[in-house]
């Protein structure tokens, strides 16, 4: 048996990498939707200081590679300018070849230099980010992420003053009413007699709320020479305040047998299940019994 018979005939599981991946993705997710917006944030934030850092350090163990290979060239360059190292053309070819190397060395070290001055500016601010989120006072409520930048502590400082302000405005309001002794008590009372009156009106002429339910019965015949035009006449014959009947099907049971399945909209205070299963047996020559079929509120 070949090598490629025995894998196609072995039970290997080859995406098992992939899977494992997507779980712990959907277990990262899962785990990371408990937490608040500020902890998200925060959470960020720590996340860009670190790559900020691991970047750094990445440019610095670069750069001293950088350094060291070119001293290894250096020391190969003088060591090829003593008259023992080979003849003369070889040499100078090799020199010529170290030396390129050492300028687009020089070149790459000064980019490496600019990355890395990138890079502490860049951890700088972050920095100052974490310290201003750190500085914020526990009472204030954050606002979320995506409406609201955290380059300053600006907007949230405005946000959290605003009640503070009008705080103190509506205690300067209640130290200038007069309580005690003043002309104005009688004026005052009338007044709040008469916005009482007027909450109390415009509270009357709103108009309640009523609670209404949808319900699907079935109503059974006696056998299958039950006339059903006729049995669905007596149902719609039902009337009451609050009932309206809807649509309605025969439905087969078996035997030839039919029963009638019929949909109402009720109102709970004014109608009710029994209501509707006493009305409906009184016709006994039709009705054999009544099921509620499905019950929900509206």
């Amino acid at each position: 048996m070949s090598s490629v018979d025995f894998l196609a005939q072995e039970k290997i599981w080859f995406e098992k990498p992939r899977y494992d991946e997507a779980e712990r993705r959907f277990y990262e997710r899962t785990n990371g939707s408990s937490q608040n917006i500020q902890d998200i944030g925060a959470n960020a934030i720590l996340q860009d200081i670190a790559r900020a850092r691991e970047n750094i350090q990445k440019s610095l163990a670069g750069l001293k590679n950088t350094l060291s290979n070119k001293g290894s060239s250096q020391a190969s360059l003088t060591q090829l300018s003593h008259p023992n190292s080979g003849s003369s053309n070889s040499g100078a070819g090799d020199q010529g070849e170290i030396i390129s190397r050492i300028k687009s060395l020089e070149l790459e070290n000064q980019s490496l230099y600019k990355v890395v001055d990138n890079l502490r500016a860049a951890l700088s601010k972050l920095e100052c980010r974490v310290a201003v989120l750190e500085k914020r006072p526990a009472s204030v409520t954050p606002a979320p992420a995506a409406s609201v930048p955290f380059t300053n502590g600006t907007a949230v400082q405005q946000k959290a003053s605003a009640p503070v302000k009008q705080e103190e405005e509506d205690d300067d309001d209640e130290d200038d009413i007069d309580l005690f002794g003043s002309d104005e008590d009688e004026e005052a009372e009338k007044l709040k007699e008469q916005r009482l009156k007027e909450y109390a009106e415009k509270k009357a002429k709103k108009p309640a709320i009523i609670a209404k339910s949808s319900i699907l019965l079935d109503v059974k015949p006696w056998d299958d020479e039950t006339d059903m035009a006729k049995l669905e006449e007596c149902v719609r014959s039902v009337q009451a305040d609050g009932l309206l009947w809807g649509t309605s099907k025969l439905v087969p049971v078996g035997y030839g047998i039919k029963k009638l399945q019929i949909a109402c909209v009720v109102e709970d205070d004014k109608v009710g299940t029994d209501l509707l299963e006493e009305e409906i047996t009184k016709f006994e020559d039709y009705v054999q019994s009544v099921d509620v079929a499905a019950f929900n509120k509206i």
